[in-house]
């Protein structure tokens, strides 16, 4: 292990020394021996400086960006353009160094970029109050839950089986620990029904969680639902996609009690799966139960403005049977890029970019369903992603557009929704032109063909 750690024979001589152990061994006295390694590890010689680079460059190698061809992935996450100010605010070291920054001390540029940030959210999503963000869209469903749960002390969650399949995951992991349980209900032709709710909602559910759009891309009608929702008693909860927000009314003003979602989709690139944000919004009903902190403002003894930490939930910070969260941070980097992002598109172009996604997503849709082979999944509204059916191989469909084509066309359904074995996931940003999208059209016309002849 000398190749690899910087303490000498020397040092960890004076360090066994000082703690009065006589070698490392001694050490491990506490782990059973049947749990220890006791020969080598199996570790490559060490390289050079230059040696290491070119392994990496050549590991990097390996990967394939959506610079490199022209995708349609989507599934919650985007390849949307991001501006060249949000790496230059972002990159500045007031932002990029700091300690995790969730002290009251903090710096006033800090807890107004939270505050802006949160004053964002809440325009986005029609609630009253945001939190400084959480760590990612799965993470902000569970996070959500467990919020309900404190609020009316019900463990019961009725999900729908358009709510993404990892947070679907993350809620069941998470919400065991309190005794929770998840009840799917199912789709018809795409959408969540009322009557499933319904039938669905019993005396022990805490909340009903919907996602809009759906995953697989079908605008739900949120109004009517959150309206069978509370009939029973539960809290409505609708995981978001912040985009789709620039176009649909805001889950607030659907009667939704707490909107989440993946913040990715806002000035965040895709960065092969992270880092990225969750947000989080609810009514005043909530703020006391809500996760991670709450940036404020305030004005200083001589009437100027500033800003304070005005909650933190966490149980660093209250009692420990009075936090509603260990969330130790929030991913305020991300969270900035969001905030510059969105300040950067104001609200006309915020409003212009979903309309652009509508119109293209709509000619995409049309143009791929006139494909022999392929047809709609349902015919429900979307607004930048859709599903459709392949009368092929999907695996191979997809493997022949890259190849021959450069396009990635989308996402297999069935990688997450098993019972989808001939589903299709493709999603539009803006980067996806109509030039882009009849190079699609060509490409998956010849794949679905090729693919029913080679069968």
């Amino acid at each position: 292990m000398s190749d690899y750690l910087a303490v000498t024979d020397d040092d960890l001589a004076v360090m066994l020394d000082a703690i009065g152990v006589a070698s490392v061994d001694d050490l491990l006295q506490a782990v059973p021996e049947a749990l220890r390694v006791a020969r080598p590890l199996d570790l490559p010689p060490g390289r050079d400086e230059q040696g290491v680079m070119r392994h990496l460059a050549d590991l990097a190698a390996r990967n394939t960006s959506c610079d490199d061809e022209v995708s349609f992935l989507g599934a919650g996450m985007y390849d949307h353009y991001v501006p060249a100010l949000v790496d230059a605010i972002t990159s500045r070291s007031e932002f990029l160094t700091p300690y995790t920054p969730y002290q009251p001390e903090i710096s006033q540029g800090g807890l107004q970029v939270m505050f802006e940030y949160q004053t964002a959210i809440c325009e986005l999503t029609g609630l009253a109050i945001s939190n400084a963000s959480v760590y990612e869209g799965p993470s902000a469903v569970a996070a959500a839950a467990y919020m309900a749960h404190g609020h009316n002390g019900r463990t019961g969650y009725v999900v729908s089986a358009g709510l993404h399949p990892h947070s679907v995951a993350t809620l069941a992991t998470s919400s065991a620990g309190y005794g929770g349980t998840v009840t799917q209900v199912p789709l018809r032709d795409g959408a969540t029904h009322g009557d499933d709710i319904a039938a669905a909602v019993g005396d022990d559910t805490c909340a009903v969680i919907v996602q809009q759009p759906n995953f697989v891309g079908a605008v739900e009608d949120l109004a009517a639902l959150s309206e069978r929702v509370h009939a029973a008693g539960a809290v409505m909860i609708a995981a978001c996609d912040p985009i789709a927000l620039s176009v649909l009314r805001p889950p607030g003003a659907c009667g939704v009690d707490i909107a989440v979602g993946e913040g990715q989709p806002l000035g965040n690139r895709l960065d092969f799966g992270g880092p990225s944000f969750g947000f989080l919004a609810a009514s005043d009903a909530f703020t006391r139960r809500m996760p991670g902190r709450i940036a404020g403002q305030t004005t200083d003894v001589d009437g100027r403005r500033g800003f304070v930490l005005t909650l933190q939930t966490r149980e660093q910070h209250i009692r420990r049977e009075k936090a509603t969260s260990n969330i130790c941070t929030a991913q305020a980097l991300n969270a900035l890029a969001a905030t510059v992002y969105l300040s950067w598109l104001g609200q006309e172009g915020f409003a212009g970019l979903g309309e652009l996604l509508v119109r293209r997503t709509d000619y995409a849709r049309r143009t791929l369903c006139a494909i022999p082979g392929v047809t709609a999944l349902h015919d429900q509204p979307v607004v930048r992603e859709f599903a459709v059916r392949l009368d092929a191989d999907v695996d191979a469909v997809i493997a022949r557009c890259r190849e021959r084509f450069g396009v990635n066309p989308g996402v297999p359904l069935r990688a997450m929704l098993p019972d989808h074995e001939d589903g299709l996931l493709v999603a539009l940003t803006e980067r996806r032109d109509r030039a882009d999208i009849d190079l699609l059209a060509e490409a998956l016309a010849d794949a679905v063909a090729h693919a029913k002849a080679g069968a």
